[in-house]
């Protein structure tokens, strides 16, 4: 196989732990990689403030992908790229979320807002992403500023069925996809984590085979499909980890450190 040049990792279910912290295995998982002249960046559906607590830990210098992919940002969190949902596409969006009863979020690159605080996952996600969100009984004036729409249930399977609902009202209008089992997310079209490696092995001049991506979810079968090197997470759902190219741990068991052992095994030292 290629040597691999840049390792892209997701946050939730793969480098963080179930209570979303940051092991000091997967810190020195990191540092491995950085002493052997591998790059190593992050992707995920969050916005980039609940990214920026994993920025300086991990000694990331290269940019981010947050909202699964669809925009990258600097270190300081400054847009590089940012592509917005089209307020069509976001108005029919909260539509199809308000039929199936599930919470309705909107982030901007800059604010989370919301209807309500009464919903499950509000306190998860403040938790998460360790920021506060901006209440609106209205979300119309956001709608031409959104990056990710979200709609939150505890019901799985409630969730499932409206993902399909989604894609089929959105088409190529937004794409639409589940992060979480209690997460769906909308972000603009054409834009994922695998355009996020796309623009990464541009920015670094290097093959995307010679990225290696870690995951756990629907949203990162994408950039599993654009790397050289695909590893799935121990508790990835059975149907991501059939097209991963290797199995990890699960996240509770240290999956990315061992995730990263694996890449620096099967990657040739460089001449």
């Amino acid at each position: 196989m290629n040597r691999i040049a840049l390792v892209v990792s997701d946050v939730d279910g793969t480098l963080v732990t179930h209570d979303k912290l940051l092991t000091g295995g997967a810190k020195r998982a990191v540092q491995r990689l950085h002493d052997a002249g591998i790059g190593f960046t992050i992707t995920s559906s969050r916005p980039p403030v609940g990214m920026r607590f994993l920025i300086e830990p991990l000694g990331i210098t290269l940019p981010v992908g947050p909202f699964n992919g669809s925009s990258i940002v600097d270190i300081k969190l400054k847009p590089i790229e940012q592509h917005l949902i089209p307020a069509a596409a976001a108005q029919r969006s909260i539509e199809v979320l308000d039929q199936f009863g599930v919470d309705v979020w909107l982030f901007t690159n800059e604010q989370w807002i919301i209807r309500r605080d009464d919903g499950k996952y509000v306190p998860h996600e403040r938790d998460t992403i360790q920021f506060d969100p901006t209440f609106a009984d209205d979300l119309t004036p956001f709608l031409e500023a959104s990056c990710k729409i979200v709609g939150a249930s505890a019901d799985a399977a409630l969730l499932e069925r409206c993902e399909i609902a989604m894609q089929k009202a959105l088409g190529t209008q937004a794409t639409a996809i589940r992060s979480q089992s209690y997460y769906l997310d909308i972000t603009p079209p054409g834009q994922d984590k695998g355009t996020f490696v796309e623009a990464m092995a541009k920015r670094l001049g290097i093959s995307t085979d010679a990225i290696a991506t870690i995951g756990d979810m629907q949203n990162d079968l994408a950039m599993f499909r654009k790397s050289g090197l695909s590893i799935a997470m121990g508790n990835a759902t059975d149907d991501v980890k059939r097209q991963a190219s290797h199995v990890t741990s699960s996240n509770e068991e240290e999956g990315f450190a061992g995730a990263i052992d694996f890449i620096l095994k099967q990657t040739p030292p460089s001449s």
